[in-house]
């Protein structure tokens, strides 16, 4: 497929969503699934081709990416997509790690009937998703069920600063599903998650969620090394 034909998935539907919004999500995701990958040049031009909205919109966009860090603005370049380091992959995967962990504690001890009804349709969603040969359904299914388990949380606080680190986060996911294995292995994982979910067990929930993550922790920074 070329790109002009793969690019059709990253057009922005103009709906009541804000929609600075939806082309920042866009080019997000375009990012994430290595349409652009780690050094590479954004154009406007290409991006306002890509998404099929205009300048304005793709700059507004362009500078909410640079402050979650997933582009850099350089000197006589323009916007490029950010290289992870080893050491930041590490970082974030620190931080994850705590903050999902307390996020799966809390929805364990509080979240309500419809929110324990919608991650569980969430995670029926993401396991049919590895079906899917599209990268893009994945992560996208992936990201909605990590937006259900934040809401039933119950915790403002701590849903913004995950989704601050979401962007990041999203980059380093797509990365370590690449790794041999490794889908199967997080689906396993999020099944005993679920477990303990379903049970009430925050405790259980903290340390399946954290097991997880290190898991995944593991398969994206091995493959980083690499790069």
């Amino acid at each position: 497929m070329n790109d002009a034909a793969a690019d059709h998935q990253f057009r922005v539907e103009r709906v009541a969503a804000p929609l600075r919004q939806s082309v920042t999500e866009s080019i997000r995701y375009a990012i994430a699934i290595g349409r652009f990958r780690a050094g590479e040049r954004l154009p406007e031009r290409e991006l306002c081709e890509m998404t099929g909205v205009s300048r304005t919109l793709i700059r507004e966009a362009l500078r909410q990416l640079e402050s979650e860090g997933l582009i850099q603005v350089l000197p006589h370049r323009g916007p490029v997509v950010a290289r992870l380091s080893v050491a930041q992959a590490e970082g974030i995967y620190q931080v994850r790690i705590e903050l999902e962990g307390l996020a799966c504690q809390l929805f364990a001890e509080h979240a309500t009937a419809a929110q324990r009804a919608a991650l569980a349709a969430a995670f029926e969603r993401l396991k049919a998703s590895f079906d899917d040969s599209d990268p893009l359904a994945r992560l996208r299914a992936k990201n909605h069920f990590y937006d259900c388990l934040v809401d039933g949380s119950g915790n403002e606080a701590l849903g913004i600063s995950l989704r601050m680190l979401n962007a990041r986060v999203m980059l380093l996911r797509a990365t370590s599903l690449q790794v041999p294995g490794r889908s199967a292995a997080s689906i396993a994982e999020l099944s005993q998650l679920m477990e303990a979910l379903e049970s009430r067990d925050g405790a259980r929930a903290r340390g399946a969620a954290a097991a997880h993550v290190r898991n995944a922790a593991a398969a994206a920074i091995g493959l980083l090394a690499e790069m």
